[in-house]
């Protein structure tokens, strides 16, 4: 990773921190006719954003989690905290580690009289190599099925437009870790095969895998936003809002480190502090379309992101997501 990339990324977060008040959550006056998708919402930033979104009027909340039980009781945390009546919020299952999964939740979404944001807040850290439907499990969730998601949910975000004339966002959560990604994986002459070394297990840098998630989820989404306002098929908007260092259960793997724990409390946003820039990107204008989101504004990426080398990458990676999404639902690409 660029050095002078890195500590923009690191002071950045710091500064953010200690120093910037996120705004608060505001209504929309189309809220109360709305539907909004959160997935992972049964805990953490997901929890959090339902509950602003649940205090403010919207229509209705579907959380999407892969516990039905653990929905249930976060639904009902979710009721007594905002005084909303139980037909407000419903809770289905959603398993991002299975594509039959992705595939049986987006054909119930179809079904939907209107859909008006998707949080794709589900997400895993993990420093363990594992599968996933045949791709390294981090890779598969956090990128793979997510964007298996959004294609799929396309043709009813658009459809949604057209009927409301509000552009559905598609939401997923970022990181200044992304700054920090080691790029070894993704460097080579030429590029190619990406995803292919990725998945190894032999040479998989899982130290760095999340970073290096969600800097793909960047690449990802600036592709996807060019390609569909190239194609014109209808407006929706796709972007990726960064909520900092802030107390959530992602981290839950490594929470037992006396290290991290100090960090926490010294440097760490609260739960509720880090979703309001998520509600942010729910509501955020068609100028945040394909965009890196910090502090409730458009952020520039790290420079591997925007530079020459970063824009090559992005093509060649997307172009190999789009082959792999193919695979799993013939046609789908088409839907750009």
């Amino acid at each position: 990773m660029p050095v002078l990339s890195a500590l923009h990324g690191a002071s950045s977060t710091v500064l953010s921190n200690l120093f910037v008040k996120l705004p608060a959550p505001h209504a929309n006056p189309e809220l109360s006719r709305q539907i909004i998708i959160v997935t992972g919402s049964n805990t953490g930033l997901g929890l959090e954003t339902g509950r602003h979104l649940l205090r403010l009027g919207l229509g209705k909340l579907i959380m999407a989690v892969r516990n039905l039980d653990k929905g249930q009781q976060a639904k009902q945390d979710l009721l007594a905290s905002t005084g909303r009546d139980e037909a407000s919020v419903e809770v289905w299952l959603l398993d991002m580690d299975s594509y039959d999964s992705v595939k049986t939740f987006a054909s119930r979404v179809s079904e939907l009289p209107r859909v008006d944001g998707v949080l794709a807040n589900a997400g895993i850290m993990t420093s363990k190599y594992s599968f996933s439907e045949g791709h390294e499990k981090t890779l598969n969730v956090n990128v793979i099925s997510t964007f298996l998601l959004c294609l799929l949910l396309m043709p009813k975000m658009r459809e949604s437009w057209r009927q409301t004339g509000w552009p559905c966002r598609f939401v997923i959560p970022n990181s200044a870790l992304h700054y920090l990604a080691p790029l070894g994986e993704l460097d080579s002459s030429p590029v190619a095969d990406i995803i292919a070394r990725l998945d190894d297990p032999d040479k998989a840098d899982m130290a760095g895998r999340y970073p290096l998630s969600k800097l793909l989820v960047l690449y990802a989404v600036r592709e996807l936003a060019g390609r569909c306002k190239a194609s014109s098929k209808g407006l929706f908007i796709v972007n990726t809002p960064n909520p900092s260092y802030c107390i959530s259960n992602l981290t839950r793997e490594t929470k037992d480190g006396l290290g991290l724990r100090m960090a926490e409390k010294l440097l760490a946003r609260t739960t509720e502090e880090g979703s309001r820039t998520l509600y942010h990107g729910l509501f955020a204008g068609e100028e945040s379309n394909g965009q890196y989101l910090t502090n409730c504004h458009v952020q520039d990426p790290a420079c591997h992101v925007t530079g020459q080398w970063g824009q090559q990458v992005q093509k060649i990676f997307f172009d190999e997501l789009l082959s792999i999404v193919e695979k799993i639902q013939p046609g789908l690409s088409s839907n750009i």
